[in-house]
């Protein structure tokens, strides 16, 4: 019981502190991962204590809010209403798209920094990718029926504004436990994707795009490194592509910046900036804080993330760590070191849902981190999405009645 003492101890120093700030990804960590995204379904007392959190709080996805895949979609049919969520501007304030899409609770969203002609290029991977899924899955599968490679397609290509994927879970369904057939699958999709990348360079667009891999093993030549199936762990599901700057860490600045404006009236890194004015190195964003961010601005950032990963290079004494989550946790942590605020990072343990991933409750926080793992976790929500929800809405509800009394 000591992880829920921890948790409860936490929670405490939280709900006194002066200035709070949660960023928070969203599937795994409120919404429990399902192999189609088209079913996912949200709680409707946690959208309603994010909203007693009000301007203390922020979502930072690599989902989108908008189209019919987006979070919107899902708020809407968690309150069974079309009109509700902007009446009561209930929709999750934050950055989508891994820090391109922003959206305030009226659902009002906008995109700085992205060309038009990235947007044209953008519209066109799903017609792009469609023949090519064909082939692959044809050559994987050669036994396989048109209609059941188009079920499969429709699954898989995921039509979205700012970050066309594909997802290999309706695929992976088919193989089963053959982890090297899902290997296949992630190799021939990763390549595939890669084509659309020179295709964007072709049409001018050299420094435009990148390809964003969920979860992976950190990046090597500032390319993201795929996570290979194994026999206990699915490895990457999805591939996006990306527009060049749309990291997390990127979006922790973004956030922040909007925070501190929405504050005191001035925006410490100016009014404009967005994630293409992001320095690219984490000491560099450090130092952009430094510089730019008074002591007393500073508030105490909550990090909500579940896909960590690491894991032991065979026949080496060190690990790949990565996981779409990690830059963006580690950016918080290395923030509050720099201004002597204990800043919280939270692991919600999201491999109770469809999506096979390590677990905290059969082997700790193998897979996950290591004993040199500079990034530590101040809570763990070891039972997943449901566990950190209950403690959520207990944490905005104490909060608010907080705040009211001061």
């Amino acid at each position: 019981m000591q992880y829920k003492r921890n948790n409860l101890e936490n929670q405490k120093q939280i709900i006194s502190y002066r200035n709070i700030l949660f960023i928070q990804d969203i599937d795994g960590v409120c919404i429990p991962l399902v192999k189609d995204p088209m079913t996912r379904v949200l709680e409707s007392k946690y959208i309603y204590a994010v909203k007693e959190l009000a301007e203390e709080f922020f979502v930072l996805t690599c989902g989108e809010h908008e189209g019919p895949r987006g979070v919107n979609r899902i708020i809407e049919r968690s309150l069974r209403s079309n009109i509700e969520p902007k009446k009561k501007k209930l929709y999750l304030r934050g950055l989508a798209a891994c820090g391109v899409e922003y959206q305030d609770n009226n659902g009002e969203v906008s995109f700085e920094g992205v060309s038009q002609k990235e947007l044209d290029f953008l519209s066109k991977v799903p017609g792009l990718i469609r023949p090519k899924f064909n082939l692959i899955v044809k050559n994987i599968f050669p036994n396989l029926y048109q209609e059941d490679i188009n079920f499969h397609a429709a699954k898989s290509i995921c039509v979205t504004r700012f970050s066309p994927t594909i997802n290999f879970n309706s695929l992976f369904d088919l193989v089963k436990t053959d982890f090297e057939k899902r290997k296949l699958i992630q190799t021939s999709f990763e390549e595939m994707m890669n084509e659309i990348i020179y295709k964007a360079e072709s049409e001018g667009l050299k420094n435009s795009f990148f390809l964003h891999i969920s979860p992976n093993l950190g990046k090597k030549d500032d390319n993201e490194i795929l996570k290979l199936s194994s026999k206990n762990d699915i490895g990457s599901t999805d591939i996006q592509l990306l527009i060049k700057g749309a990291e997390k860490d990127n979006g922790v600045l973004f956030l922040l910046n909007k925070f501190i404006n929405d504050k005191t009236g001035k925006a410490p890194l100016g009014r404009h900036f967005n994630f293409r004015n992001s320095p690219k190195s984490i000491e560099e964003k450090i130092d952009l804080c430094r510089r730019s961010i008074n002591l007393e601005d500073m508030p105490l950032i909550i990090g909500v993330g579940d896909t960590v990963t690491s894991q032991k290079n065979l026949g080496e004494n060190n690990y790949s760590r990565g996981g779409s989550d990690r830059s963006f946790l580690e950016f918080i942590q290395r923030l509050g070191k720099e201004f002597g605020i204990n800043n919280k990072i939270i692991f919600v343990d999201s491999s109770s849902g469809e999506v096979e991933r390590p677990s905290t409750k059969k082997t700790g926080l193998i897979g996950i981190s290591d004993d040199d793992d500079e990034l530590k976790f101040d809570i763990i929500f070891k039972n997943g999405p449901d566990e950190y929800i209950n403690w959520f809405i207990e944490l905005a509800k104490k909060r608010f009645n907080f705040k009211k009394d001061c």
